[in-house]
């Protein structure tokens, strides 16, 4: 992605969008990636995109909306900002389902989860778990918290118990709804955080977590205590590095916080986040998937080659 597009833009991305068993010993574990680490590829040539990621070692997809079923209004939005972000594509990238998921077969590719908006999972449930059950998809995942749902404890408070229904609603139809963390959420208010918040008040058999290692770190929250208190409830990883450890200035609740800390992500390996320490807590609280995100690196081929060879180095497959 052309890092300039994306900063310029962050705002307006910021807008639209039970315990498990620890793997058996020896068990090799696979890795995957978020597809919004590639979107000009994709959108120039979806296959020979998904070709490259597997000929690399990526196993597992993570695909981000909107997709031709999101709600109309979270279409408008993806609109309205595509031409300053350099491409826009997303979902299937103008491919059927089918024929994505024809694609990802080939290559040997499964898809575990979906990032898709609130309004979806509030008002398309059915489309969109149908979608997944195509797919083989088992998470339908929120990537990000309307600012308007974050800005008090309350408002956490009232997400989580929206969260609880969402994650109703999407076992009623078949799929696990997970939420994947961003910056905010970190920084104490009133001696809470306001992400235990949703962590304590959420049903632990309908609301699933996507720990974001790289924002965690940010917001001054440490990974490896989040999966073994709340052993169970994170089920997927993104995984990214950081050069040097950097905290954000306020609460990581706008735009401009983020730009500060895009320059210092980096591959996996090529930072000081303790990954080593992350992956082992991982593997013996419940995490199913390890997707690399390398969303504002200057060089996303590079840097995805980098990713996959740490994690294959790391005893992946």
């Amino acid at each position: 992605m052309n890092r300039r597009h994306f900063l310029a833009n962050a705002g307006a991305l910021a807008a639209l969008f039970g315990a498990a068993p620890s793997l058996a010993a020896g068990q090799a574990r696979k890795f995957g990636i978020q597809l919004f680490s590639i979107p000009k590829l994709l959108e120039q040539d979806y296959a020979k995109a998904i070709a490259f990621l597997a000929k690399l070692g990526y196993r597992e997809i993570e695909t981000y909306g909107p997709y031709t079923f999101s709600d109309p209004k979270q279409i408008e939005n993806w609109k309205r900002i595509t031409t300053s972000l350099g491409f826009s594509g997303s979902g299937f990238f103008g491919k059927t389902l089918q024929e994505a998921r024809s694609i990802l077969r080939a290559n040997g590719m499964t898809v575990p989860s979906m990032h898709t908006d609130l309004l979806t999972l509030q008002n398309h449930m059915g489309p969109l778990a149908e979608a997944a059950h195509q797919l083989g998809a088992t998470y339908v995942t929120l990537p990000s918290l309307p600012e308007q749902h974050r800005k008090t404890l309350d408002d956490f408070k009232r997400s989580a118990e929206l969260f609880n229904e969402v994650g109703a609603d999407a076992s009623r139809h078949g799929v696990k709804f997970a939420y994947h963390n961003h910056g905010y959420g970190l920084k104490p208010t009133d001696g809470q955080r306001p992400l235990d918040i949703l962590l304590s008040g959420t049903d632990p058999a309908h609301v699933f977590f996507e720990l974001d290692i790289y924002w965690t770190v940010a917001g001054g929250g440490d990974p490896v205590d989040y999966l073994n208190r709340y052993k169970g409830r994170y089920r997927m990883l993104h995984l990214k590095d950081m050069k040097q450890i950097h905290h954000f200035d306020g609460d990581g609740g706008t735009p401009d916080q983020w730009i500060k800390l895009f320059p210092y992500m980096t591959y996996l390996g090529d930072g000081a986040i303790d990954l080593k320490a992350i992956l082992a807590a991982a593997e013996q609280t419940g995490v199913e998937h390890y997707f690399v995100e390398q969303d504002t690196v200057s060089d996303p081929e590079t840097a995805l080659r980098e990713s996959a060879n740490y994690l294959l180095k790391a005893g992946f497959k």
